[in-house]
């Protein structure tokens, strides 16, 4: 039985990672450890952390929504992708070791937060038509779900340098995307685990109603800052997740 004190606790750890999370992802990186460090066994917080995080994402989106800044057309291509990617990277899990991905995902942070620091946004990106920039967002939505599912670190921070790299979104826009696929990707990855009984409820849910409060500051200070937070706190947290990751290599 876990203590008041603990779930409180938690309550307040989630709350400053919803916060993180809406803006440049990089939630689990706050959560994941403390619900190791309450001493749950790694599968049961993997499970737990996406029970409370899926309502961090949930609440972001529905903000970035109301901003006016989740483009409808492009939500309807890459929330399924992202759902059926995640589903797959799950299963992938059953016959592949995710530590395999640590040394390649330690790259990828480090060349993404450099990206960030270097970008000069283009309003449009060239030459890019239509069908081409939905068939690239799908993609995008499929392989980064794919990899929440199968081993997750960074998947938020990842999707939102993809659509900025890739598609020429600004960091609003891009920022705003992601969670769409980051909200399928962890429902898809929640439903797995629940249906298996790995998610403890009793902890994950008042960890979700910090993680939807601190997702819901997270992401009114993202609108009203615009662009120059959300850089700041995309590359920070690809370079702490680096730095992480690269520490437990060792």
């Amino acid at each position: 039985m876990f203590s008041s004190a603990l779930i409180a606790t938690l309550t307040a750890t989630a709350f400053a990672a919803g916060a993180l999370d809406a803006i440049g992802g990089g939630g689990g990186l706050v959560t994941l450890p403390a619900l190791l460090a309450a001493g749950l066994p790694p599968h049961q917080a993997l499970a737990t952390n996406k029970g409370q995080s899926v309502f961090g994402s949930l609440t972001a989106l529905v903000r970035y929504a109301r901003a006016g800044l989740v483009r409808a057309e492009r939500a309807r291509t890459t929330f399924p992708a992202g759902f059926v990617g995640s589903l797959l990277g799950a299963a992938l899990v059953t016959v592949t070791s995710p530590a395999l991905l640590r040394p390649l995902v330690v790259v990828l942070l480090v060349a993404a937060a450099s990206f960030v620091a270097l970008h000069r946004r283009r309003s449009h990106r060239a030459g890019l038509v239509r069908a081409e920039a939905r068939a690239l967002a799908l993609a995008i939505a499929l392989v980064v779900g794919a990899y929440d599912g199968f081993f997750g670190p960074g998947t938020g921070t990842f999707l939102v340098v993809a659509f900025a790299a890739w598609l020429g979104d600004d960091w609003m826009h891009a920022t705003a995307d992601a969670k769409v696929v980051n909200f399928a990707s962890n429902l898809a990855a929640v439903t797995l685990f629940s249906l298996r009984g790995a998610v403890i409820w009793h902890l994950a849910l008042p960890m979700a109603a910090g993680q939807a409060l601190g997702a819901a500051l997270g992401a009114q200070l993202a609108v009203r800052r615009g662009d120059r937070l959300v850089r700041v706190v995309v590359a920070a947290v690809a370079l702490a997740l680096a730095v992480k990751l690269g520490l437990e290599l060792r």
